[in-house]
């Protein structure tokens, strides 16, 4: 059974930074596709960043281009997020996902979800 956990949110000042990580079990995470996922209060899940089996093809959403940036290490099972110049509009529940595909191709095909992370940006 894929298990995927999040940690490294929290409350954090404007311009400040945060590092997500997500552990994953239950399948052979270097050979598919990982990405990140965020829900604001209100609002519809939206794509973040995704990041290819071998980590060499990354994707970003526009509005974190420059801020965020996504990194796997295959021989611990862990993707991370880092998030630099964090704004009060970045506040969301962060969600791990894992892919079907060594490649992203949309949330369409991310078969696996973690519980999710909060992150808080606000003074």
């Amino acid at each position: 059974q894929v298990q995927l956990v999040e940690s490294g949110g929290g409350l954090v000042q404007p311009g400040g930074s945060l590092r997500l990580s997500c552990a994953a079990s239950g399948r052979t995470f270097s050979l598919y596709a990982m990405a990140w996922f965020r829900q604001a209060p209100g609002k519809e899940r939206e794509f973040v960043a995704a990041i290819s089996a071998s980590g060499g093809l990354s994707y970003y959403e526009d509005s974190v281009k420059g801020r965020f940036t996504i990194s796997r290490d295959n021989s611990k099972n862990t993707v991370y997020l880092q998030m630099n110049t964090l704004k009060p509009e970045d506040t969301a529940n962060y969600y791990c996902a894992g892919g079907r595909y060594p490649v992203y191709n949309g949330p369409g095909g991310m078969d696996y979800w973690g519980e999710g992370t909060l992150v808080t940006v606000s003074s």
